[in-house]
């Protein structure tokens, strides 16, 4: 399995975009939804990078160590099993991932040390907090298919996250999910001009309200 990604100008002006439709549009625009328990580690964080796949021994963290010496400009998502009471990555990881050009960090796992994290804006993305150190000498895998928050994840797919979750593109599908998120951000443009001008979300929307019983207010 191929232990590196790049970046070029053309996939940097599609990272901005991606992240200016937020991860919210993608995730109903043909990208998948990772599970909600998955989210920013701190306030504002953003991510959107091509993807490379780690898969930690629960409590070992040696794999991701291995990852963020080979993946330049990727963004790294981390599976590590059953045990997650630990933090897998944190300030020293850090350090090391800005300096080599890692995009960000997405783990269905602990991570600590946030307040540095959030102080040098390198965006994490996890399912808890969690103090307590992993062990660095087990074996694990870089490159491999994965499943994260409910998502298999493949290097080279994409990953697009932000305060409302994480998203996934799968590699063959990044043209035509990039095209509908555009799409659905227009879409909804053109229902908030009509739902300031006056108009109801029932009505825009197509929805029924027969289903939904409404008492008559007291007089």
């Amino acid at each position: 399995m191929p232990t590196t990604t790049t970046t070029t100008p053309a996939d940097e002006a599609r990272a901005a975009e991606l992240l200016t439709l937020g991860a919210a549009t993608v995730g109903e625009a043909g990208g998948r939804p990772m599970r909600a328990r998955v989210r920013a580690a701190w306030p504002g964080a953003r991510l959107c990078a091509p993807v490379l796949t780690v898969r930690c021994t629960p409590g070992d963290n040696l794999a991701i160590h291995v990852a963020v010496a080979r993946a330049p400009r990727a963004a790294l998502v981390v599976t590590v099993g059953d045990d997650e009471e630990h933090g897998y990555w944190g300030e020293v990881l850090t350090t090391a991932a800005r300096t080599g050009g890692i995009a960000g960090l997405v783990i269905e796992g602990g991570v600590r040390d946030v307040a540095a994290v959030q102080a040098v804006g390198f965006p994490v993305f996890s399912t808890m907090v969690a103090l307590k150190g992993t062990t660095k000498h087990q074996g694990g895998e870089v490159g491999a298919p994965v499943e994260v928050g409910g998502v298999r994840v493949c290097t080279g797919d994409w990953v697009v996250a932000d305060s409302d979750g994480v998203a996934v593109i799968a590699a063959d599908m990044l043209d035509e999910v990039t095209a509908a998120s555009r799409a659905r951000a227009q879409k909804e443009s053109r229902l908030f001009e009509e739902l300031r001008a006056g108009r109801s979300t029932l009505e825009l929307l197509g929805l029924d309200p027969s289903p939904v019983d409404v008492s008559e207010p007291e007089v």
